[in-house]
């Protein structure tokens, strides 16, 4: 398959173009310009775009199979850039006629029980407060689209570096733990999980999320 990955320089980006390459798809790494390119290997090419410039989308992810956007803001950035992506993929896809579009999501807007949210508890650290609301506003812009084939993944509550055992878990929209109480996935195994996704679509039109086994 073709597939474009947009934040492919990020850590979880880096960890998905390595996992598509790893089972011989060909990929187009986008990243922020300005950033280092990733170095040019077999099967990987890159491109240097803005994912909120829908114009630039398009041009971009024209003639791919799927998109994967695993971006996220910068420590100096505004996190609501996430939700300028989500507006400019859904209409940068569309104009360039590829309807599988893959999101890396966040945490926060998982539920710990049944209408509560991770992020609404006592104990969320509130410096992730507004990137978490940030990809919450981001899941409810691609909820309301109707056309393309869309999918948000979202990690466990952390996301640490790991080996890859290639083994995960999968849920809806509740947060996953462990028998300790623990939530968490590593990034390789993650991004096994985002790859399965774009191999076999499971969750079309729905966000479902990944902890470890």
């Amino acid at each position: 398959m073709r597939v474009v990955v947009f934040g492919a320089n990020g850590r979880i980006g880096a960890a998905v173009v390595d996992e598509l390459l790893r089972r011989h798809h060909t990929v187009r790494a986008v990243i922020r310009p300005g950033k280092q390119k990733p170095p040019i290997e077999k099967r990987l090419t890159t491109a240097m775009a803005d994912v909120t410039d829908e114009d630039e989308v398009e041009s971009v992810v024209r003639g791919a199979d799927a998109v994967i956007s695993a971006v996220g803001p910068t420590a100096d950035s505004d996190p609501s850039m996430l939700v300028g992506a989500a507006r400019a993929l859904r209409r940068g896809l569309s104009a360039a006629g590829v309807s599988r579009l893959i999101v890396v999501g966040g945490a926060g807007s998982l539920e710990v029980r049944p209408g509560v949210q991770l992020l609404e508890t006592r104990d969320f650290p509130t410096a992730w407060m507004p990137v978490a609301l940030a990809h919450r506003e981001a899941l409810s812009v691609y909820r309301d689209e109707k056309q393309l084939d869309w999918t948000v993944v979202s990690p466990a509550a952390e996301v640490t570096a790991g080996a890859r055992t290639g083994h995960y878990r999968a849920g809806g929209d509740g947060l996953l733990v462990d028998s300790q109480g623990r939530s968490h996935v590593s990034i390789p195994d993650f991004a096994v999980a985002v790859v399965d996704e774009v191999e076999t679509p499971r969750h079309i039109r729905r966000r479902f999320t990944v902890a470890t086994s």
